[in-house]
């Protein structure tokens, strides 16, 4: 009896470390994204209207489209992990588990967005910060509803990475809002150098 306690106690407390090792790994990932989105809002917050819409050259984005397409990617990413949370759980195979999210941060891969996803007339500037603050808090709220374990039951397809689970692509939401802070980063230097006086 004292034996079967025991193992039932000890099977319990594995459990749990393994469950606090990955909700801490979930957890490390969402202050990561608090962190990337802290650090892009302080950026942004105090731009001139005139600059934040304002694209620095031909073809490049301005800062309130480089912030509408990362609204807008979030947004598809909260539908379609939505979508895929409404099914049965399913898997990844072995190998893809190892795709790493990171390399969405680089600024040396150039990628053309996909259409859905394209900063087509993004709206005012305070709408444009409001829609990308309540599509994070509306995130946040899905990993939290969620949690780790079930989002890595979740498929997700990326047009770059191929298909990666449900927290890598939460991860990828991080990776790929800190490769546009770097991005709003570049814009702001060259609006300061062609808007100084020569």
């Amino acid at each position: 009896m004292a034996a079967d306690y025991f193992v039932c106690r000890l099977s319990a407390e594995i459990l749990a470390a393994v469950g606090d090792r990955y909700s801490s790994a979930m957890n490390k990932t969402l202050r990561r994204l608090d962190s990337i989105h802290s650090k892009l809002v302080d950026t942004i917050t105090p731009i001139e209207d005139s600059l934040f819409s304002r694209s620095p050259a031909d073809e490049e984005w301005s800062i309130a489209e480089i912030v509408h397409h990362l609204y807008l990617v979030e947004e598809r990413v909260i539908k379609e992990l939505e979508t895929e949370l409404a099914k049965p759980p399913r898997s990844i195979s072995f190998l893809r588990k190892f795709i790493p999210t990171s390399i969405v941060a680089s600024r040396l891969l150039r990628v053309k967005a996909p259409k859905g996803v394209n900063p087509l007339n993004p709206p005012a500037r305070a709408e444009i910060i409001a829609n990308y603050a309540a599509v994070r808090l509306r995130l946040k709220e899905l990993c939290s509803t969620h949690g780790g374990n079930r989002l890595k039951k979740v498929i997700f397809k990326h047009p770059f990475l191929g298909q990666i689970d449900g927290t890598a692509t939460i991860s990828f939401i991080g990776y790929h809002e800190l490769r546009h802070y770097k991005q709003i980063r570049e814009v702001i230097k060259k609006l300061e150098r062609s808007s100084s006086p020569v």
